[in-house]
């Protein structure tokens, strides 16, 4: 009987420092975190493009754009040169007002349900001059 009991104790103290460790695995992994970067309108060396002009991010991820050089800018998505031609989600993203003063800006934070691919976006007066970027969803 000695015997038996104490078979089953360790059985149980095993299971029990199982499930510890088990469980200390699932409350320290931390979820995945939203990235912030950074666009800059306007290049340091004073052209007319957005730096950088091709940008990774994902879902829940912000993009601040800063006025750098050369204003006004602003950022216009596209809605033919997104996933899904979506007029409502580039009118969402995009920020219409002209930002004049250096180190002014705004920020746009990707849709969590947003679908992946490029999302091209330009500058309204500064298109014809190439001021063009790409976010890439992923």
């Amino acid at each position: 009987m000695k015997l038996f009991n104490s078979a089953a104790r360790s059985i149980c103290l095993t299971l029990v420092a199982a499930l510890l460790v088990i469980s200390n695995f699932f409350l320290s992994a931390s979820p995945a975190v939203a990235a912030s970067y950074t666009v800059k309108m306007g290049g340091d060396n004073g052209m007319l493009v957005f730096q950088p002009d091709k940008l990774n991010v994902k879902p829940g991820d912000t993009v601040q754009f800063v006025v750098n050089k050369v204003p006004p800018h602003n950022v216009i998505f596209d809605d033919t040169a997104i996933p899904g031609k979506n007029k409502a989600l580039a009118k969402s993203l995009s920020h219409q007002n002209m930002e004049m003063t250096p180190g002014s800006g705004f920020e746009v934070t990707i849709p969590k349900d947003a679908p992946a691919g490029e999302y091209t976006y330009f500058c309204a007066p500064h298109r014809s001059a190439g001021m063009v970027g790409k976010l890439i969803v992923g």
